[in-house]
C-alpha cells in the first residue's frame, strides 16, 4: 500500500475510532473523556510554548483566565456563549501580553519561578475579590452551551456526548492550527531561538519577540481549554487551577516526551487512563501524586526521550523490515531476470 494512501487510512481509522468511542462507554466514563479531550488541548498549548525553551509554572492558570473571563462575559454581560469562549481565549492572550514584559527580563529556572509567582498573583486575587470573580468559592451557574439542532443530530450540551463532540472539533482545530504554526517559519524559529539564540540574535531575530509571541499564542489555547471546562462543569474556583494540576500538566509533557507534536498528547492520554481505569478501578486515585512522581523519576532515567521515543523506535522497525523486505524481492527478481537470460 503507498505510503500516501497509508497515512489517509490511518487518519480515517482514528475520526471512526474517535466517533463511536463514546458510545462505547459509561455515563462516568464519557464525562472522563470531555476532561480527557480538553487536557489534550492544555498539554499542547503547554508544548507550544516550550518550543522556545521556556517552561512556564502558571499555564494552568491562563487557562484559568479563560475560564473566568468567559464565565464572566456570558453571565455577567449575557454574551452568547460561542462568543465569550473566543473572548476568554482572547483575554487570556492579553493578560499573557502584559504578564511578558516582567517574566521575559528573566531566563531559565527565573523564568519557571516568575511564572508561578506571577499565576499565584493572579490566584489571590481570584480568592481576594468577590465581584467579580466570586471570592474563595468561585463562580456557579455558569451559561451552559446552548442546545443545537441540525437535523441529523441534536445536541444537547448537558450531555457528555454532545459536549465531547463539541469539545472534539474545537480541539481538533485548534490542533491543527498549533500544527502548522509549528512548521511555517514563525515555529522554525522558535525552535532557533530555543537551540541557538545566540546565532539567531546574530541573525537579527529578535528573541524576546519571538518568546513573547510563542508565550502568547500557547496561553490563549490554554484559555480556550478553560472556557470549554468551564461551560461544561458550570462552577470555577480558583483551586481548580492550582500548582497540583501544573505538576499533572508537567508530567503528562516529560513522560510523553516534547520532542514531537504527539509526544505530549500520548503521555496525556496514557497517564489518564491509567488513572481513570487503573487506580481509580482499583482504589489508589488518592495515590495518584505519589505515582505520577514515581513515574515521573522513572522516565527520567530510564526514557528520558519520553514515551514518543518508543513510538518512533516501533517507526523504525517497521520501517526497516520493509526496507528490507524490498530488497529481498529485489534481489530475487533480478535474480529471476538473471537465470532466464543465461544462454
Amino acid at each position: 500500500m503507498p505510503r500516501a494512501v497509508s497515512h489517509i487510512a490511518g487518519w480515517l481509522g482514528l475520526a471512526v475510532l474517535l466517533i463511536a468511542l463514546p458510545h462505547a462507554l459509561s455515563f462516568s466514563q464519557q464525562e472522563v473523556l470531555v476532561f480527557l479531550t480538553i487536557n489534550v488541548l492544555l498539554v499542547a498549548s503547554y508544548r507550544l510554548l516550550t518550543l522556545t525553551g521556556e517552561w512556564s509554572l502558571g499555564h494552568v492558570v491562563i487557562m484559568g483566565v479563560g475560564a473566568y473571563a468567559s464565565a464572566l462575559y456570558s453571565k455577567q454581560l449575557g454574551i452568547y456563549v460561542p462568543v465569550s469562549i473566543i473572548l476568554g481565549a482572547l483575554t487570556a492572550v492579553l493578560v499573557a501580553m502584559v504578564l511578558s514584559y516582567p517574566l521575559f527580563r528573566m531566563k531559565g529556572f527565573y523564568f519557571l519561578i516568575g511564572s508561578f509567582a506571577a499565576g499565584e498573583i493572579i490566584r489571590l486575587l481570584w480568592k481576594r475579590f468577590r465581584d467579580p470573580f466570586g471570592g474563595p468559592k468561585g463562580i456557579k451557574k455558569i451559561n451552559p452551551m446552548p442546545d443545537l439542532d441540525i437535523g441529523v443530530y441534536s445536541f444537547d450540551f448537558f450531555e457528555p456526548v454532545s459536549y465531547y463532540y463539541f469539545a472534539l472539533a474545537v480541539v481538533t482545530l485548534s490542533l491543527w492550527v498549533m500544527w502548522r504554526i509549528e512548521r511555517s517559519p514563525v515555529g522554525l524559529t522558535f525552535h532557533a531561538v530555543h537551540w541557538q539564540d545566540k546565532l539567531a540574535q546574530s541573525a537579527g531575530v529578535d528573541v524576546r519577540a519571538y518568546r513573547t509571541r510563542a508565550f502568547m499564542i500557547a496561553s490563549g489555547f490554554a484559555g480556550l481549554s478553560g472556557a470549554l471546562l468551564a461551560h461544561y462543569i458550570g462552577t470555577i474556583n480558583p483551586n481548580s487551577f492550582d500548582v497540583e494540576l501544573m505538576v499533572f500538566v508537567l508530567t503528562w509533557a516529560i513522560v510523553g516526551g516534547t520532542a514531537t507534536f504527539y509526544g505530549p498528547i500520548l503521555g496525556c492520554v496514557v497517564l489518564s487512563i491509567l488513572n481513570e481505569v487503573v487506580l481509580r478501578e482499583l482504589g489508589f486515585e488518592q495515590m495518584r501524586p505519589f505515582i505520577y512522581g514515581l513515574l515521573l523519576i522513572c522516565s527520567v532515567l530510564f526514557l528520558p526521550n519520553g514515551l514518543e521515543s518508543v513510538v518512533q523506535h516501533i517507526m523504525r522497525r517497521r520501517t526497516n523490515v520493509q526496507a528490507a523486505k524490498a530488497s529481498r524481492a529485489g534481489d530475487s527478481a533480478r535474480y529471476n531476470v538473471e537465470e532466464r537470460t543465461e544462454p
